[in-house]
């Protein structure tokens, strides 16, 4: 089963999961505001995909923090910013059998679908 991590407000996580459901995969969904968000998840995350792919540095939220934030951002200050604004993560997560994928793209629905029934 897959599990797909992130905000349900968000339109990427949301045609994500209008997609799982439109192809019959099973699947659940993890609202990193209401089922929550902490270091051993974003560990997770960032061992497998990076905490460069990880951090969206193109949204809002990265774009309002304060500019001393935004300096010299490493592995660790990234973890703690995602921790602190759970929105700077970039969405979805997608999680099956301990692999992880990261976003939802339409040029990537046909090696996304291979995957997600694989």
């Amino acid at each position: 089963m897959i599990t797909l991590y992130g905000i349900k407000n968000c339109d990427t996580v949301k045609k994500a999961r209008k997609w799982l459901e439109a192809e019959g995969v099973a699947h659940r969904f993890h609202d990193f505001r209401k089922d929550g968000l902490d270091a051993d998840m974003i560990e997770r995350f960032e061992a497998s995909l990076g905490w460069e792919a990880l951090l969206n540095t193109r949204g809002t939220t990265w774009r309002k923090l304060d500019e001393a934030d935004k300096l010299d951002v490493n592995a660790e200050k990234a973890k703690a910013l995602m921790l602190a604004h759970d929105a700077i993560i970039k969405r979805p997560v997608w999680e099956k059998g301990g692999e992880f994928r990261l976003g939802f793209a339409a040029k990537d629905q046909d090696n996304m679908k291979a995957w997600a029934k694989g």
